[in-house]
């Protein structure tokens, strides 16, 4: 017997952030007030290995095949939805979860999703939430000399020739006297961060501003990172430091590497692709990237082409991992001395129709299983001219978004 799942307009537009319901939050993806929101848990999973992109399609249909699904509204978003967080390494578990009742909104138009025999659940606006417990931070698996002097043997390595450019990430943890509120951090950064993607799933949570790919019908987007400078507060001083950026061969050269990665691998799946020839400046609160986004059209394959098969081929990007991928793949488990777990990792949603939104897990904490605790993560792009103490303050910068929700709102 197949169970109904049902999509239907909402009368009014609610703060995606401020919905209540009698079910848990547990899944988010938001950007300028816009996206979805899951409560409750239907089906949830776990996969690993190499394999793990092909075992978690195969496992999302068949969950849909379960299903006898009633859309009134339709498009991107709408119906069903899988939830993904994939971990960096293949050989770490990934989370899929399938809400039992999803909130979207885009523009003007709201919608929900529920999975059930019931009528449309009652859903309410939230008052403001008080901020409860102290969050106090201690290093991670690496001081920051420590890793200090594992940046300074990766641009050796570098300078050898053994490779182009690798991502060294660093953690810090966070642990709380009191629960961490997950929709208060979510209403934090999603206020502070407008411009990002403020996701949760499966107890990760954070605001990543990279998308690795988005398919909407059949077309592609990929928003590239690299290159980073921290901001000054004032505005007049910020435009300067913006061009600098724009013209600082170190940074154009990391940015150039990750570009690179991500048309290659667009390409085979693609009848054209577009790749700006030079990337425009990214401002974010705290931070100024340089960006590029990477569209493409998918060719008429003969088996058809899903954001599975994308993330699969996309996964691990130089943003993340570094170029030649196995050479700073070897470099990254040589130097961190710390399992990434899902940071870094793809992370976002996907609909019935195979389309979605997956960024990478920057700007990322992880809550531990009593939710008292916090791991939060930063990584930068390591190229020969790479200075060390610079990085440590680039990865300090990449830190605040999370520090400062927790800080605030714990």
């Amino acid at each position: 017997m197949p169970t109904n799942i049902t999509t239907e307009l909402l009368g009014e537009h609610p703060a995606l952030e401020l919905i209540a319901t009698e079910l848990d939050l547990t899944a988010s993806w938001m950007r300028g007030g816009d996206g979805l929101i899951g409560f409750g848990e239907w089906k949830s999973t776990s996969v690993k290995g190499k394999n793990r992109f092909v075992d978690a399609r195969k496992w999302w249909h068949e969950q849909l095949a379960t299903l006898k699904i009633q859309n009134t509204v339709h498009g991107s978003g709408t119906g069903p939805i899988l939830f993904t967080s994939f971990a960096f390494d293949p050989a770490e578990e990934s989370k899929l979860i399938i809400p039992e009742l999803v909130i979207g909104k885009r523009g003007d138009k709201s919608w929900i999703t529920w999975i059930g025999d019931r009528n449309q659940p009652t859903i309410s606006i939230l008052g403001n939430t008080k901020s409860i417990g102290k969050v106090i931070f201690e290093a991670g698996a690496l001081s920051d000399s420590e890793w200090k002097n594992r940046v300074a043997s990766a641009v050796n390595k570098i300078k050898n020739g053994d490779l182009e450019k690798v991502v060294l990430a660093r953690d810090l943890i966070g642990k709380s006297t009191a629960v961490i509120s997950k929709r208060n951090l979510i209403t934090s950064l999603s206020k502070n961060y407008p411009s990002t993607w403020v996701f949760l799933v499966a107890n990760l949570i954070g605001a990543t501003p990279e998308l690795l790919v988005r398919l909407n019908k059949s077309l592609v987007t990929s928003r590239i990172l690299a290159g980073t400078i921290r901001k000054s507060g004032d505005e007049a001083k910020d435009l300067g430091l913006a061009a600098s950026l724009a013209k600082s061969s170190k940074d154009l050269e990391e940015h150039e590497y990750a570009v690179r990665s991500v048309a290659q691998a667009l390409e085979p799946f693609c009848s054209s692709t577009n790749v700006p020839e030079s990337p425009f400046v990214l401002h974010l609160a705290n931070v100024m990237h340089l960006a590029t986004d990477v569209t493409g059209v998918l060719n008429d394959a003969t088996t058809p082409i899903d954001i599975f098969t994308l993330i699969s081929s996309l996964h691990p990007s130089a943003a993340v991992c570094g170029t030649p991928t196995q050479a700073a793949s070897a470099v990254i488990n040589e130097l961190e001395e710390m399992n990434r777990g899902r940071y870094a990792g793809p992370v976002g949603w996907i609909d019935a129709r195979g389309d979605g939104e997956i960024g990478i897990a920057l700007r990322t904490g992880e809550l531990s299983e009593d939710e008292k605790s916090i791991r939060i993560f930063s990584g930068c792009g390591i190229v020969a001219g790479s200075n060390p103490e610079d990085e440590l303050a680039e990865s300090q910068a990449k830190l605040s978004p999370m520090r400062t929700a927790l800080e605030i709102r714990a």
